[in-house]
């Protein structure tokens, strides 16, 4: 009796280890490159990851903080699968390297909106747009509101203007010593940065690019063509996966960013809650959203954007419209219903 009570046991063992060893297996790795460091908006791809809703879809993702390369060109050289990037940047990559044996595509959008601004002390005297004709701005020659500036000059009146280029953690510090008249930067960021060195948000003077008749799309879930090609169904469970987790984070901001301080614990909570609060008002709840649907994309608007990419950073080639972009791996309608109801 004890033998067949130790064999019926050791065979469930083994049949539990096959199982468990058939599952591990089936893990499918995923690289997953950020735009920049685990900050507030890092929550909608770390929470995920934390929680486990990757694994559950039956892959394996590490979510990376960006360093030194950007999400494009980590995709883009092959050692990355998947990435965080802006929209307007991938369209130039596309229109500038038409022989790249690696183009990412853009297969989800999360900020409906580019959250990009200007920015200014009311000290200044600038009130409205038309106010920067002529003045000192100030940006990383990178920065995706410097390079988009001359749409936003374009649909506001703004004639020339003088820039002056930076390290990022200089921008606001000249804004705040004097050095210069305005900065261009995402909302989120330089708002919260300004607060840093002791300047109220009342004493700010922000004009956003999406209200200012710029309707430029922001940040977009990059893939590789290889990924799309080779495993689509990997690429279909980490989108699905995804917004299970954005629908957490949207609703419990506070949630999302323990997750975050999960796994970097140099995280300041209190901080990155009103980083990704901001993320959420600024680019990820917008109107746009609300009509198009989260993650999707309006054809007419991707194309007068493409074109208006394709003036301000003077792109080499037109920009391929229909190759930056592939929205056939989107979840269900009821999956994507992400943002709360108003």
């Amino acid at each position: 009796m004890r033998k067949r009570h130790f064999l019926q046991t050791a065979a469930a063992a083994l049949l539990a280890c096959s199982a468990f060893s058939h599952a591990a297996a089936q893990n499918t790795p995923l690289k997953f490159q950020l735009d920049w460091r685990f900050e507030g908006p890092a929550a909608f791809f770390v929470h995920p990851e934390q929680k486990g809703y990757f694994k559950e879809e039956g892959l394996d993702v590490n979510v990376e903080a960006a360093a030194g390369a950007g999400a494009i060109q980590r995709v883009a050289s092959g050692t990355h699968d998947l990435g965080f990037a802006d929209m307007a940047a991938l369209m130039e990559f596309h229109a500038n390297n038409p022989d790249a044996p690696i183009k990412p595509v853009a297969v989800m959008v999360i900020y409906n909106t580019t959250p990009a601004s200007v920015m200014a002390l009311k000290k200044s005297g600038i009130t409205k747009a038309a106010d920067l004709t002529g003045k000192k701005m100030g940006a990383p020659i990178f920065d995706a509101g410097r390079r988009t500036f001359p749409i936003f000059a374009q649909a506001n009146g703004v004639g020339d203007v003088q820039w002056t280029t930076m390290d990022p953690p200089l921008r606001e510090t000249m804004l705040v010593r004097g050095d210069l008249d305005a900065v261009t930067g995402y909302t989120f960021t330089s708002l919260l940065n300004l607060e840093a060195r002791g300047i109220p948000r009342e004493d700010v003077v922000v004009l956003p690019y999406a209200t200012h008749g710029v309707q430029l799309y922001g940040n977009v879930i990059i893939a590789s063509p290889q990924l799309i090609a080779d495993k689509p169904e990997a690429l279909r469970a980490f989108l699905k996966a995804f917004a299970k987790g954005a629908k957490e984070v949207v609703a419990q901001p506070e949630a999302a960013i323990a997750s975050l301080k999960a796994k970097d614990g140099l995280v300041n909570v209190p901080l990155e809650v009103k980083r990704l609060q901001l993320t959420l008002e600024t680019a990820v709840d917008s109107e746009g959203a609300r009509k198009e649907g989260f993650g999707q994309i309006n054809p007419e608007r991707l194309q007068l954007m493409a074109e208006q990419v394709a003036q301000a950073y003077a792109t080499k080639n037109p920009i391929p419209v229909n190759a930056v972009w592939n929205g056939s791996f989107l979840p269900s309608a009821a999956e994507l219903d992400v943002l709360p109801k108003r």
